[in-house]
C-alpha cells in the first residue's frame, strides 16, 4: 500500500507545481498518508494544508507506484491522482513547508526523484 498520495494537474501545457522550502525542488503537490485514511482523503487534506483556496475537480487514480527510483535509488511509495479540473487561486496555506506554488512546463526545472520519474512517464519527450 501506498505511504503517500500526489495530484498531478495540467492545464494549457502546464502542471501544477509546488516547491519545497528545505531545499528547493518542485515536486507535485501532495504528502504523507495518516493510519486509516484513504490515498484519495490524505490527497484532499494535503491539498487543502499546502494549497487551500484550490479547488479541484473529479480525481482518478492513475496508479499506485511501488518501486525503487533508478536515478536516486530512493524507495517509492505514492497514489498518484490526476485530474482535469484545478481552479482557484495558489494561496500556500503551509508556509513551513512549501514557499511557491505555479503552472509551468514540467521541463527544466530541480523536480524531485518521485515527480522527476511521473513527469517522465505522463509527459514524455
Amino acid at each position: 500500500m501506498a505511504k503517500s498520495s500526489k495530484l498531478v494537474a495540467a492545464k494549457r501545457g502546464r502542471v501544477l507545481l509546488v516547491r519545497r522550502k528545505r531545499d528547493g525542488r518542485w515536486m507535485f503537490p501532495g504528502g504523507r498518508k495518516l493510519a486509516r485514511e484513504s490515498h484519495k482523503d490524505c490527497l484532499r487534506r494535503e491539498i487543502k494544508e499546502e494549497l487551500p483556496k484550490l479547488k479541484l475537480g473529479r480525481l482518478r487514480l492513475w496508479k499506485e507506484v511501488t518501486a525503487k527510483n533508478r536515478r536516486s535509488g530512493r524507495k517509492m511509495s505514492d497514489a498518484i491522482f490526476v485530474t482535469a479540473k484545478a481552479s482557484g487561486r495558489l494561496t500556500i496555506g503551509d508556509k513551513k513547508e512549501i514557499d511557491k506554488a505555479t503552472w509551468r512546463k514540467p521541463r527544466g526545472i530541480r523536480l524531485t526523484p518521485t515527480s522527476r520519474y511521473i513527469r517522465d512517464k505522463l509527459f514524455p519527450t
